[in-house]
Protein backbone atom coordinates (compact mmCIF):
# COMPACT_ATOMS: atom_id res chain seq x y z
CA UNK A 1 0.00 0.00 0.00
CA UNK A 2 1.36 3.43 -0.87
CA UNK A 3 2.09 6.03 1.62
CA UNK A 4 -0.54 8.43 2.59
CA UNK A 5 0.30 12.32 2.12
CA UNK A 6 -1.32 15.55 3.25
CA UNK A 7 -0.58 18.68 0.99
CA UNK A 8 -2.12 22.09 1.70
CA UNK A 9 -1.60 24.56 -0.78
CA UNK A 10 -2.90 28.20 -1.19
CA UNK A 11 -1.69 31.64 -2.39
CA UNK A 12 1.25 33.53 0.04
CA UNK A 13 -0.55 34.59 2.86
CA UNK A 14 -3.48 32.54 3.05
CA UNK A 15 -2.34 30.86 6.39
CA UNK A 16 -0.93 26.90 4.94
CA UNK A 17 2.07 27.52 6.46
CA UNK A 18 0.30 28.33 10.01
CA UNK A 19 -1.66 25.87 9.29
CA UNK A 20 1.39 23.53 8.78
CA UNK A 21 3.18 24.12 11.27
CA UNK A 22 0.40 24.03 13.89
CA UNK A 23 -0.26 19.83 11.97
CA UNK A 24 3.23 19.30 13.06
CA UNK A 25 2.85 20.09 16.30
CA UNK A 26 -0.38 18.61 17.11
CA UNK A 27 0.09 14.74 15.36
CA UNK A 28 3.81 13.47 15.96
CA UNK A 29 2.95 10.88 13.03
CA UNK A 30 3.04 14.05 10.55
CA UNK A 31 6.84 15.42 8.86
CA UNK A 32 7.40 18.17 6.73
CA UNK A 33 8.15 18.19 3.17
CA UNK A 34 10.80 20.37 3.02
CA UNK A 35 10.73 22.41 -0.62
CA UNK A 36 13.92 23.37 -2.25
CA UNK A 37 13.93 26.94 -3.74
CA UNK A 38 16.79 29.59 -5.54
CA UNK A 39 14.79 32.88 -3.63
CA UNK A 40 17.02 34.30 -1.03
CA UNK A 41 16.53 33.08 2.58
CA UNK A 42 14.58 35.04 5.03
CA UNK A 43 15.45 36.38 8.99
CA UNK A 44 15.49 32.91 11.00
CA UNK A 45 15.05 30.30 8.18
CA UNK A 46 17.38 27.63 8.30
CA UNK A 47 18.18 25.52 5.20
CA UNK A 48 17.07 22.35 5.50
CA UNK A 49 14.52 22.86 7.59
CA UNK A 50 12.24 25.63 5.84
CA UNK A 51 13.83 25.09 2.81
CA UNK A 52 16.56 23.55 0.19
CA UNK A 53 18.20 26.83 -0.35
CA UNK A 54 19.83 26.38 -3.68
CA UNK A 55 21.19 28.58 -6.95
CA UNK A 56 19.60 28.54 -10.20
CA UNK A 57 21.67 26.74 -11.74
CA UNK A 58 21.65 23.93 -9.40
CA UNK A 59 17.99 24.08 -9.48
CA UNK A 60 18.03 23.54 -13.44
CA UNK A 61 21.11 20.48 -12.91
CA UNK A 62 18.04 19.19 -10.56
CA UNK A 63 15.41 19.36 -13.25
CA UNK A 64 17.66 18.13 -15.89
CA UNK A 65 18.55 14.85 -13.60
CA UNK A 66 14.86 14.29 -13.07
CA UNK A 67 14.88 14.89 -9.19
CA UNK A 68 12.22 16.75 -8.55
CA UNK A 69 8.17 15.25 -7.93
CA UNK A 70 7.08 18.64 -8.91
CA UNK A 71 8.66 22.10 -9.76
CA UNK A 72 7.64 25.68 -11.32
CA UNK A 73 9.18 29.02 -11.59
CA UNK A 74 6.92 31.09 -9.46
CA UNK A 75 8.69 33.97 -9.98
CA UNK A 76 11.66 35.14 -12.49
CA UNK A 77 14.55 32.97 -11.35
CA UNK A 78 12.19 32.08 -8.68
CA UNK A 79 12.29 28.40 -8.40
CA UNK A 80 10.52 25.79 -6.10
CA UNK A 81 10.24 22.45 -6.40
CA UNK A 82 9.66 19.22 -4.05
CA UNK A 83 12.68 16.91 -4.44
CA UNK A 84 11.85 12.79 -5.06
CA UNK A 85 14.39 12.54 -2.00
CA UNK A 86 12.48 14.50 0.22
CA UNK A 87 9.71 12.01 0.03
CA UNK A 88 11.56 9.08 0.29
CA UNK A 89 13.70 10.57 3.42
CA UNK A 90 9.79 11.25 4.94
CA UNK A 91 8.69 7.72 3.72
CA UNK A 92 11.58 5.63 5.46
CA UNK A 93 10.77 7.29 9.16
CA UNK A 94 7.64 5.90 8.97
CA UNK A 95 6.03 8.96 9.02
CA UNK A 96 3.40 11.09 6.84
CA UNK A 97 4.48 13.77 4.66
CA UNK A 98 3.11 17.11 4.93
CA UNK A 99 3.35 19.58 1.62
CA UNK A 100 3.13 23.59 2.01
CA UNK A 101 3.50 24.24 -1.45
CA UNK A 102 2.41 26.59 -3.92
CA UNK A 103 -0.94 25.91 -5.62
CA UNK A 104 0.30 24.86 -9.34
CA UNK A 105 2.56 22.37 -7.78
CA UNK A 106 -0.50 21.84 -5.51
CA UNK A 107 -2.24 20.61 -8.51
CA UNK A 108 0.87 18.40 -9.62
CA UNK A 109 1.03 16.51 -6.30
CA UNK A 110 -2.76 16.17 -6.54
CA UNK A 111 -2.23 14.38 -9.84
CA UNK A 112 0.44 12.40 -9.00
CA UNK A 113 -1.20 10.64 -5.50
CA UNK A 114 -4.72 10.46 -5.97
CA UNK A 115 -6.77 8.69 -2.82
CA UNK A 116 -3.36 8.31 -1.22
CA UNK A 117 -3.58 12.22 -0.61
CA UNK A 118 -5.65 15.19 1.44
CA UNK A 119 -5.56 17.60 -0.73
CA UNK A 120 -6.82 21.40 1.02
CA UNK A 121 -6.72 24.24 -0.51
CA UNK A 122 -6.61 27.61 2.07
CA UNK A 123 -7.81 31.35 1.23
CA UNK A 124 -8.00 34.22 3.27
CA UNK A 125 -11.54 35.43 3.11
CA UNK A 126 -10.93 38.00 0.09
CA UNK A 127 -8.27 39.49 -1.50
CA UNK A 128 -7.64 42.63 0.66
CA UNK A 129 -7.46 40.28 3.78
CA UNK A 130 -4.30 39.06 2.36
CA UNK A 131 -2.74 41.93 1.14
CA UNK A 132 -2.81 42.93 4.87
CA UNK A 133 -0.94 39.78 5.78
CA UNK A 134 1.38 39.92 3.21
CA UNK A 135 1.92 43.65 4.20
CA UNK A 136 2.09 42.73 7.64
CA UNK A 137 4.97 40.04 7.17
CA UNK A 138 6.78 43.21 6.49
CA UNK A 139 8.95 40.78 4.04
CA UNK A 140 7.77 42.45 0.54
CA UNK A 141 8.74 45.68 -0.96
CA UNK A 142 6.01 47.70 -2.92
CA UNK A 143 6.82 45.64 -6.07
CA UNK A 144 6.90 42.60 -4.78
CA UNK A 145 3.75 43.00 -3.23
CA UNK A 146 1.85 43.37 -6.15
CA UNK A 147 3.35 40.84 -7.66
CA UNK A 148 2.23 38.61 -4.79
CA UNK A 149 -1.48 39.76 -4.86
CA UNK A 150 -1.93 39.65 -8.81
CA UNK A 151 -0.96 36.41 -8.33
CA UNK A 152 -2.72 35.48 -5.59
CA UNK A 153 -6.08 36.17 -7.28
CA UNK A 154 -5.84 34.16 -10.09
CA UNK A 155 -4.61 31.24 -7.01
CA UNK A 156 -7.95 31.70 -5.83
CA UNK A 157 -9.91 30.98 -8.98
CA UNK A 158 -8.17 27.09 -8.38
CA UNK A 159 -9.40 26.33 -5.19
CA UNK A 160 -12.36 24.30 -6.80
CA UNK A 161 -9.57 21.80 -7.83
CA UNK A 162 -9.11 20.42 -4.59
CA UNK A 163 -11.11 17.78 -2.54
CA UNK A 164 -10.82 20.54 0.40
CA UNK A 165 -11.30 23.98 1.48
CA UNK A 166 -10.54 25.79 4.53
CA UNK A 167 -11.75 29.65 4.48
CA UNK A 168 -9.53 30.72 6.75
CA UNK A 169 -11.57 33.92 8.42
CA UNK A 170 -9.97 33.12 11.78
CA UNK A 171 -6.29 31.12 12.82
CA UNK A 172 -7.98 29.11 15.37
CA UNK A 173 -11.17 27.92 13.62
CA UNK A 174 -8.59 26.99 10.79
CA UNK A 175 -6.45 25.00 13.04
CA UNK A 176 -9.13 22.99 14.27
CA UNK A 177 -10.76 22.30 10.96
CA UNK A 178 -7.52 21.17 9.55
CA UNK A 179 -7.01 18.77 12.47
CA UNK A 180 -10.15 16.82 12.12
CA UNK A 181 -9.46 16.63 8.33
CA UNK A 182 -6.04 15.36 8.87
CA UNK A 183 -7.25 13.04 12.50
CA UNK A 184 -9.77 11.24 10.11
CA UNK A 185 -7.32 11.02 7.05
CA UNK A 186 -4.80 9.23 8.73
CA UNK A 187 -7.04 7.34 10.64
CA UNK A 188 -9.28 5.82 7.45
Amino acid sequence: MQAKLILFCGPSGSGKTSIVQHLLKKFPQLSFSVSATTRNKRNGEEHGKDYYFISVDEFHERIKNDEFLEWEEVYTNGFYGTLRSEIDRIASLGKVAVFDVDVEGGIHIKGRFGNNLLDVFVRPPAVEDLRKRLVARATETPESLEKRVLKAELELTYSDRFSHVIINHKLEDAFAEAEKMVHDFIHS
